[in-house]
């Protein structure tokens, strides 16, 4: 089977070639506009580094991989940057899957299967009664953000529809664990801490709203849900892919500090404050786990054992 990741060289995308590596009889391509191989990248996979936004580029990767699947994880990721460019989020997050749609009808390949990777910040401000959120919840996103990947999520059905291409597309609640960008709260405060180990930094560790409570799964579980939801999910359907279980981000820090013996204080940095910040995010992936029998295997408190020793590890 050929299949190819867009975003292969990120947080989600690097696991999810890791996972599919381990399955017999798959070629395997990478896209991603990041320059050279990360180490973490499998030497297996046919790596190269496109620009989504250009369709000629996008014409050229989807020529040469001709791919039975695809794995659409590339985009803008972080919320707080949305606020910053709007629009260069809307354009990163809209104008490459667009193209690969419109590539894969030019080229005869509308029988690819395509994982369309959206995010459970398109429900936005749930009100408690509300929650936990399901496929069929009410829309409020609050970012920039949110706003780009309820259009993405659109612009797939819309093409799932007209032209029946058999697009699925996931609602994934927040994912940790190693290789995280250190801009997300779980790596911020493991990069932190590490940098305290290794005496890089004074020992305390600045943070932003440690009341906000989301839905954590690890990063590990949630590519196997996209493996599992793109080979036994309905085309033309969505799935929140989420553990259902919600902890307040200060749970995340306490588990973080747990698992180091050195003495750090907490300082609140007013900068790490968002505009907005939804008080509780919560999913409902019962129609995930029906369709497909998936389950969250690794526990919370490993994910965050995990996310740290990684970090100390980029140090040592």
């Amino acid at each position: 089977m050929r299949i190819l990741i867009t975003g292969a060289t990120g947080f989600a995308g690097s696991h999810l070639a890791d996972q599919l590596l381990a399955q017999e009889e798959v070629e395997l391509w990478g896209a991603a506009n990041t320059p050279g191989r990360p180490d973490y990248l499998d030497k297996r996979i046919q790596f190269t580094q496109v620009d989504l936004r250009n369709l000629a580029e996008v014409e050229q990767l989807l020529a040469a991989s001709r791919p039975d699947r695809i794995y659409h994880l590339a985009g803008q990721a972080f919320v707080p940057q949305s606020w910053a460019d709007p629009w260069e989020t809307l354009e990163d997050n809209l104008r490459p899957q667009l193209n690969i749609i419109q590539v894969c009808l030019r080229r005869n390949l509308s029988d690819a299967r395509i994982l369309s990777v959206c995010s459970n910040e398109e429900y936005g401000r749930l009100s408690p009664e509300e929650l936990p959120a399901h496929e069929n919840s009410p829309f409020r996103p609050d970012s920039p953000y949110g706003v780009s990947k309820l259009a993405q999520d659109f612009l797939a059905q819309a093409y799932f529809l007209s032209h029946h291409l058999p697009i699925i597309r996931v609602r994934p609640f927040n994912h940790i664990g190693p290789r995280q960008n250190a801009r997300f709260v779980a790596a911020d405060f493991a990069s932190q801490i590490a940098a305290i180990e290794h005496g890089l930094r004074p020992p305390i560790i600045r943070v932003g709203n440690l009341h906000a409570e989301r839905d954590f799964t690890d990063v590990r579980d949630i590519v196997r849900a996209y493996i599992l939801v793109l080979e036994r999910g309905q085309p033309g359907e969505v799935y929140n892919i989420a553990s259902g279980i919600v902890r307040p981000v200060r749970a995340v820090l306490d588990g973080l500090l747990a698992c180091s013996a050195v003495s750090i204080a907490v300082e609140v940095d007013p900068a790490k404050l968002r505009p907005s910040d939804t008080p509780r995010q919560q999913g409902d992936s019962s129609k995930l786990r029906a369709a497909t029998g998936w389950e969250p295997a690794i526990p919370f408190e490993q994910s965050l054992k995990d996310l740290l020793d990684y970090e100390r590890q980029r140090l040592s």
